[in-house]
């Protein structure tokens, strides 16, 4: 078995565990160690890594409009540059099998929240543009979202191709919504995406979900940036 990033040949300890269940490691001791998991006290809205209930941030966005368009996001992991370098290997550069790297611990993460969110939720991944999808090849929100264990419904579509990644905060946060909801759900939704960064896309998909009827909305993302 080989680590999925740096290709290092993974060996196991052989226990009477391992003999009888084999144990899948994604990655090597080394890799592993490099991505850094968010533990402690973080920001109950954002999970911005905080002493407070909420960040300063979450409190700047109680005086905008969408301010309510999502109840929390919960995060797995810090960006680092070694999460970046993954990032960009597994998102721009076609390495679709990356995303396996996380399937296990974003899938656990997901069921340390499930008590608090509705029975009946499904998850629905944050859409690319048409030009992005062909491009890539996969979205790699619908990646993360299959991973878990309630239904996955893909039934937001973008109707604009700007990236997000070029955009500095003020514009991101003063963007035009650039969802539409494909198909009206009155389920509860987790929305799923990559990296939370303002927090902008998610409120702006949760906000077209409720305007559709959708009862409740709330967010699960692999990353806080």
């Amino acid at each position: 078995m080989k680590c999925l990033y740096c290709q290092q040949l993974i060996v196991l300890e052989l226990t009477w565990k391992t003999l009888i269940l084999p144990e899948r490691k994604p990655l090597c001791s080394t890799c592993e160690e490099s991505l850094i998991i968010i533990k402690g006290s973080r920001c109950f809205i954002c999970s911005r890594p905080s002493e407070r209930n909420k960040c300063k941030d979450c409190l700047w966005w109680e005086h905008l409009p969408e301010r309510d368009t999502i109840q929390f996001n919960y995060s797995v992991y810090h960006y680092n540059n070694f999460m970046k370098e993954i990032i960009s290997r597994w998102k721009y550069r076609g390495d679709g099998a990356l995303g396996y790297i996380f399937q296990h611990v974003f899938a656990a993460n997901f069921g340390k929240i499930r008590s608090s969110l509705p029975k009946n939720i499904v998850a629905v991944p944050i859409p690319l543009s048409e030009p992005r999808q062909l491009e890539r090849g996969f979205n790699q929100a619908a990646m993360l979202a299959k991973f878990l264990s309630v239904r996955s419904m893909e039934i937001l579509e973008r109707s604009t191709s700007e990236k997000q990644s070029k955009k500095t905060r003020n514009e991101r946060i003063q963007s035009v919504n650039p969802f539409i909801v494909e198909k009206a759900i009155n389920k509860p939704v987790i929305l799923v995406d990559d990296i939370y960064t303002t927090g902008t896309t998610l409120r702006h998909a949760g906000k077209v979900l409720l305007e559709q009827g959708c009862p409740f909305v709330c967010a699960l993302t692999l990353i806080r940036g």
